[in-house]
């Protein structure tokens, strides 16, 4: 894996190659790490801006989601949920379009699917193989036979609900974990 000459990877953190393969540094730590970092990259200009969520998980209220999968000796699926006005807001903070302004789905769409995109990047850089990404994907619900919840990592952006989660996937890229 690449590294600057602070050692660090493209994610900007200090980790063995191996880290998400044999799981070494608390993978729950790294999400929050890598989604802190890009939506202070990205969006906000201030790591600050996301933490762990403290409340009670809700229903989701017109859930989006959007992932990438990450091919190579490890099939992985990185995905976000947000439920419809969280969408709208990240939209607007990731694109620039003021309150008053109408926010597209199309807009929504291109929001989401970057930011499963830079997301899942992040988790790529950090496995040990030359593993290739999926372009995204956005839709109402991850799909059925995503594979197996590696982990689900609840985060509040501007006290909003933003759920992050990794996935395995089976050799062929499945939900069917084959053990």
């Amino acid at each position: 894996m690449p590294r600057n000459a602070a050692g660090l990877n493209d994610a900007g953190l200090d980790m063995d190659d191996q880290t998400i393969v044999e799981g070494h540094v608390d993978l729950e730590e790294q999400v929050r790490t890598i989604v802190s970092e890009v939506f202070s990259s990205m969006i906000d200009g201030d790591a600050a801006g996301v933490h762990s969520w403290t409340k009670e998980i809700p229903d989701w209220e017109a859930p989006l989601c959007a992932w990438v999968d990450v091919h190579g000796n490890l099939g992985m699926r990185a995905a976000i949920s947000l439920d419809n006005d969280t969408c709208s807001d990240l939209t607007r903070a990731l694109l620039g379009i003021g309150v008053e302004e109408n926010v597209d789905t199309a807009d929504v769409l291109d929001a989401l699917g970057e930011l499963a995109n830079v997301v899942g990047g992040n988790i790529k850089s950090m496995m040990a193989d030359s593993s290739r990404l999926t372009l995204p994907s956005v839709a109402t619900s991850i799909p059925e036979g995503s594979g197996r919840v590696r982990c689900e990592v609840p985060l509040e952006w501007r006290g909003k609900l933003v759920m992050v989660s990794l996935w395995d996937l089976d050799e062929e890229g499945n939900g069917g974990v084959s053990q």
